[in-house]
């Protein structure tokens, strides 16, 4: 999976570039390289200069992990992994009972951006199961991102117990890439890249919090790979710092402007 969204539209925590003199590369490069490494699965939506989200379908028939795209109403996901109690969300929501994980996040968001009345971290907390996500609202030009705790630590595709990793990183041109293969990330964004941190959701219009800490305000630890360089930064919640409120979602503020205060 491969997401792409230009600066200003995603504003990520600037701790994330890298001082290091290497360059990455441009969202078109990016895009490239992810199609030709997949060019019998892959295919790509392109929205005009804003965002481009990429997909590769597993080739095979037992993946390690589960890969998924959606999209409903100009509202689009890309879900990387399982939730245990999908069954139970569904019905929960009120939806299909066949739809897919990608489906019920699409329709969670969908629900919580036009009716509240629970805050985007309450119902991420109530996922249980390992996975990531992109959520991009081509309507309202938000963009929603979601990693849950894992048990492993840094890896490239997720650790022996199959738990789900995104990355993120700064193109050349400061568009924001969003991948679950370190590899894409490494090769498109140099030195500029970091995991996303787990147990955290990232909003455009928010910023990035923590979701199962949404009342301490987050971190950036400097990174430093094998050779030295700084590599963008680990962001964790921390614990001694506290914010002044919760973020709220209700029928004033949604998850359009769940960063700001209701």
């Amino acid at each position: 999976m491969l997401a792409i969204f230009k600066k200003g539209l995603v504003d990520p925590p600037k701790e994330l570039n890298s001082p290091a003199q290497l360059k990455p590369k441009h969202p078109d490069a990016i895009l490239k390289h992810f199609l030709s490494a997949n060019p019998s699965n892959a295919f790509s939506m392109a929205f005009g200069d804003k965002a481009c989200l990429a997909y590769a379908t597993p080739q095979s028939l037992y993946p390690s992990q589960q890969r998924l795209f959606g999209g409903v109403d100009d509202i689009y996901c890309i879900f990387a992994g399982t939730l245990n109690n999908l069954c139970t969300l569904n019905k929960q929501y009120g939806l299909s009972k066949f739809g897919n994980e990608a489906m019920f996040v699409i329709e969670a968001y969908r629900t919580l951006r036009d009716r509240g009345p629970y805050p985007a971290h309450e119902v991420l907390k109530g996922l249980d199961g390992s996975f990531g996500f992109v959520v991009y609202d081509a309507k309202a030009g938000t963009v929603f991102a979601a990693q849950a705790i894992l048990l492993c630590d840094f890896c490239g595709q997720g650790g022996d117990d199959g738990g789900v990793k995104l990355f993120w990183g700064i193109a050349a041109d400061g568009s924001v890439v969003i991948s679950d293969n370190l590899g894409v990330i490494k090769a498109s964004c140099a030195k500029s890249f970091a995991p996303f941190p787990t147990g955290c959701m990232y909003h455009s219009a928010g910023g990035l919090m923590s979701f199962e800490h949404p009342k301490n305000k987050m971190k950036a630890m400097p990174r430093v790979d094998s050779e030295g360089f700084v590599c963008g930064a680990n962001f964790k919640a921390d614990v001694y710092s506290k914010v002044n409120s919760m973020p709220r979602v209700g029928s004033e503020a949604n998850w359009a402007i769940w960063g700001q205060e209701a």
